[in-house]
């Protein structure tokens, strides 16, 4: 009943994303999705969602399905080739993973009964999940850019000097390592849902030998942290330093609608900041910085693995980090507003999976305050961050600071406690 229950309501929510984005003259999530079945689909997850189904089958299986969606992604490519149709960004692949799911699906309705049924059915909607996720991200996306005309960018400039303008000098400092390090960070930055993924599969490794899935793992959390995220943008639009100080992510075309071209050599000076009109085509998706929360999500998940996963969970995090920064993608209020969004949501996932305690909604309370307190403060105290750097600068890093160390502590009270082995009494010697 639970999983009916979420299905119906996240079915709701596509429907609603649906309307509102044809009322702006753009297909929803839906229509863009069941579009991809025929047409050439956008770059994207779809084979990651295939992976994320195929947790439930066994190996056999796996290599079954694999080679059933190449063979007809493979028949879709020469048809468009024979036939000259348009490809997406020069992309094609993908139609065969979301035909295969598809499959699954009805494969699970009509031949599998029992636990068996709802195990493929779990599998093949964790997999559309993430697929619908990605489409559900870029039409939230699409909405901001024209349900919020005005930005606050300035506002969150001004609050930035509190932190030193982070953006400005590790902007610099990416430049100044051309070509080698801009490259690898794009890599980074762009190839996130890869690496959730890849994080994905080690923690859904046994699901097909325990035919049960664990009870918390991280797409969960990375699904929650993109349907809320969103939410935020159209209380608080932003559209970040690149775009409000510079010329735009391309390097052109967005000069125009920026307060000055200042990003990354000239920090903009404090000045009472103004809500100011942008084009109706970049999203509003900066605060919170949701690569960071999904960053800080990767690595809490990672923390178990192996020491080769532990070692990628720290760099994804750290070049995550450094990328929204240097790219002008973020500025360093979004990156503190991001770690705090994380870690609340995934002690609220724990938390309802475990059962909640007195800690765990302490925990999730704090977290939330502490979320809310820094957006009002970006938004109505700008100019008292900037003006006392040393006070506030500090004072926000601790505000982060402690949710993490609140995280830390009531993750470690939930861990079982070690036992130790008890030993046999000695044999009593002989008399």
């Amino acid at each position: 009943m639970v999983w009916v229950a979420a299905g119906v309501v996240a079915l709701g929510f596509l429907v609603v994303l649906e309307i509102v984005a044809r009322r702006y003259g753009q297909p929803g999530p839906l229509t863009s999705q069941v579009g991809e079945l025929i047409f050439a689909p956008k770059p994207g997850p779809l084979y990651g969602g295939l992976a994320l189904m195929m947790v439930v089958l066994t190996w056999r299986q796996r290599f079954i399905a694999a080679g059933i969606a190449i063979g007809i992604d493979v028949c879709f490519v020469l048809v468009r080739l024979a036939t000259g149709a348009e490809m997406t960004d020069g992309h094609s692949f993908g139609n065969g993973a979301l035909w295969v799911m598809v499959g699954y699906a009805v494969v699970a309705v009509t031949r599998r009964t029992g636990q068996e049924r709802v195990l493929l059915l779990k599998g093949v909607g964790l997999g559309l999940l993430l697929v619908a996720g990605r489409k559900t991200g870029d039409t939230w996306l699409f909405i901001t850019s024209k349900a919020r005309p005005m930005v606050l960018d300035q506002y969150v400039a001004t609050a930035d000097h509190a932190l030193g303008n982070p953006s400005w000098l590790v902007g610099r400092i990416v430049g100044a390592t051309d070509p080698i390090g801009p490259h690898l960070l794009h890599l980074v930055y762009a190839q996130l849902a890869v690496a959730a993924v890849v994080v994905a599969l080690y923690q859904l490794r046994n699901v097909a030998v325990e035919r049960r899935f664990p009870r918390h793992h991280l797409v969960r959390t990375f699904l929650v942290i993109g349907l809320l995220g969103p939410g935020i943008y159209m209380i608080f639009p932003v559209v970040g330093p690149v775009f409000a100080y510079g010329p735009g992510a391309s390097g052109t075309g967005g000069v125009q609608w920026a307060v000055a071209d200042l990003w990354p050599h000239t920090p903009p000076s404090i000045s009472v900041p103004h809500p100011m009109s942008y084009d109706g085509i970049t999203p509003r998706n900066c605060m919170p910085s949701l690569h960071t929360a999904w960053a800080t999500a990767i690595f809490i998940h990672t923390r178990k693995g192996s020491r080769l996963l532990r070692h990628a969970g720290t760099f994804w995090l750290t070049a995550t980090l450094t990328a929204t920064l240097g790219f002008g993608y973020h500025y360093g209020a979004d990156l503190v507003a991001g770690v705090v969004f994380a870690l609340t949501i995934e002690t609220a996932l724990r938390s309802l999976d475990r059962g909640w305690d007195r800690s765990g909604i302490q925990l999730v309370i704090y977290g939330t305050t502490v979320f809310t307190a820094l957006l009002v403060s970006y938004r109505y105290l700008p100019m008292e961050l900037a003006g006392h750097p040393a006070v506030f600068g500090p004072l926000l890093l601790l505000a982060m600071a402690s949710v993490v160390y609140g995280y830390l502590r009531t993750t470690r009270l939930w861990e079982p406690a070690a036992v130790p082995a008890r030993q046999p009494e000695p044999a009593p010697e002989p008399v």
